[in-house]
């Protein structure tokens, strides 16, 4: 039930996307995402971002990220290089706010070659009241394009939001997208008995 749940609230446009790039005819570009994550042991919870790109600028705002009931607020530089191979990055800087306070370095980055394309994003946070708190997140992705609108791939996530006996998390994703709208939906740690499902939608404008 919990999973039709979350299948529901991905239906209303909740869930994962890919960050919005700027145009020439659109210079500010929008996109409003979330993930639901579905845990075997621990209570489900729903993680929302919101992000503003122009030219070289990047903005966003997570909440539910590096903590429950933890927000933040980042900066960022985009960029890019490359035509046959493409590299394309984000260094961003970020405070963290809530059941955990600190500041964060973090970066978002693909490399992207014919139907084969790596993402990561990532942070460390520095935990201001405490420096046992500090903790490297990260979220990592090897995808294969199948068609124009549906991939499949391998995915590994780090994380303490909720309590897992595994430090690194690894699974599948498969993703389908259109112009707008992307979703994606991952299955972590598919040996142990009940694993882990996180569903994404995410919507660009």
């Amino acid at each position: 039930m919990r999973l039709v749940a979350a299948l529901t609230i991905a239906a209303l446009g909740l869930g994962t996307a890919a960050r919005a790039q700027s145009t020439d005819e659109n210079p500010w570009a929008y996109s409003i995402s979330g993930t639901a994550y579905i845990l075997p042991d621990d209570d489900d919870y729903f993680q929302p971002t919101f992000t503003v790109d122009h030219d070289w600028l990047h903005l966003e705002a997570r909440h539910n990220y590096e903590a429950f009931e933890t927000g933040s607020v980042w900066g960022g530089y985009n960029f890019s290089v490359g035509e046959a191979v493409t590299f394309e990055g984000t260094a961003m800087a970020g405070v963290v706010f809530g059941a955990t306070d600190g500041v964060a370095p973090g970066y978002k980055a693909s490399v992207s070659w014919t139907k084969l394309e790596f993402y990561s994003e990532g942070e460390y946070v520095f935990d201001t009241n405490d420096s046992a708190g500090n903790f490297f997140y990260s979220w990592t992705q090897l995808t294969w394009e199948l068609s124009d609108w549906s991939r499949i791939g391998l995915v590994g996530q780090r994380t303490k939001v909720y309590d897992s006996d595994r430090d690194i998390q690894r699974g599948f994703i498969v993703g389908f997208s259109s112009e707008r709208v992307d979703f994606t939906a991952s299955l972590f740690n598919p040996d142990e008995r009940q694993p882990t499902f996180v569903i994404g939608l995410g919507v660009s404008f």
